[in-house]
């Protein structure tokens, strides 16, 4: 099977592109370093060209609305240029409970991304993942000042990304969904504790102070960022971290 990944030298595109063609398919990288542009649309038609399946990959460069417009046109771009190109199988990756907080722009663009691929013309799969492990070092320093660091008790599944790279490779290289897949780490954690547990394994002497009101994740009520009928990674934090 030839799979065109967008977004293939990321921190999952990488993974994804190992795992595949390890598993004997030929999965082709292509990102803005590769010379296609999935909002002006250059080389689009040329990396798809052939492919069975285009795994989309591709990430916002910010978090705040205009993540809505990116998804929008590059969905839009690559749909069409997978139609024209005959391509059998579109795959995303989104997040676990996007559509249970609207408050977060990032999250309710990636909704829109979801529902884009829906409603579009090729047969699809959504893989949805819980936070990344490797993603708590920066969602640390978003609220640190000085010796302390605000965190709220959000509810947190942290997946590490060679599972969700896993993951994707699996549903990309098997029949389409025609809906989504809930992947997630194999334990919750609330958002202050899994700061403890990091600080303490770096040694880092930082207080972590619960704060319901610090961060982003503030705006989460409730365990929607959790799913424990998911498919469970195998990876626990604590072997992560070690």
């Amino acid at each position: 099977m030839k799979l065109a990944v967008i977004g293939g030298t990321g921190l999952i595109g990488s993974q994804v592109v190992t795992d595949l063609n390890a598993a004997g398919h030929e999965a082709v990288p292509h990102s803005q370093s590769t010379g296609i542009d999935v909002i002006s649309g250059q080389g689009l038609d040329e990396a798809v060209a052939g492919a069975d399946v285009i795994v989309n990959l591709t990430n916002s460069p910010t978090f705040d609305e205009a993540s809505v417009a990116f998804f929008q046109t590059s969905m839009d771009n690559l749909l069409a240029a997978g139609q024209e190109g005959g391509v059998r199988h579109f795959v995303i990756l989104s997040i676990v409970g996007a559509d249970q907080v609207p408050e977060l722009d990032y999250y309710r663009a990636k909704v829109l991304q979801e529902d884009i691929l829906t409603a579009g013309p090729i047969p699809y799969s959504i893989v949805r993942a819980t936070q990344f492990m490797e993603f708590i070092d920066a969602i640390l320093s978003w609220t640190a000042d000085g010796d302390t660091v605000r965190l709220p008790a959000t509810p947190i599944q942290p997946i590490a990304s060679k599972d969700v790279a896993a993951a994707v490779a699996a549903v990309a290289a098997g029949t389409p969904l025609g809906g989504i897949r809930n992947i997630a780490g194999p334990e919750v954690f609330s958002l202050d504790e899994l700061g403890r547990l990091t600080l303490s394994h770096k040694s880092d002497s930082r207080t972590v102070v619960t704060d319901p009101a610090a961060g982003m994740f503030a705006v989460v009520k409730g365990d929607v960022l959790t799913d424990k009928d998911a498919h469970l990674a195998p990876t626990r934090y604590a072997d992560w971290l070690a």
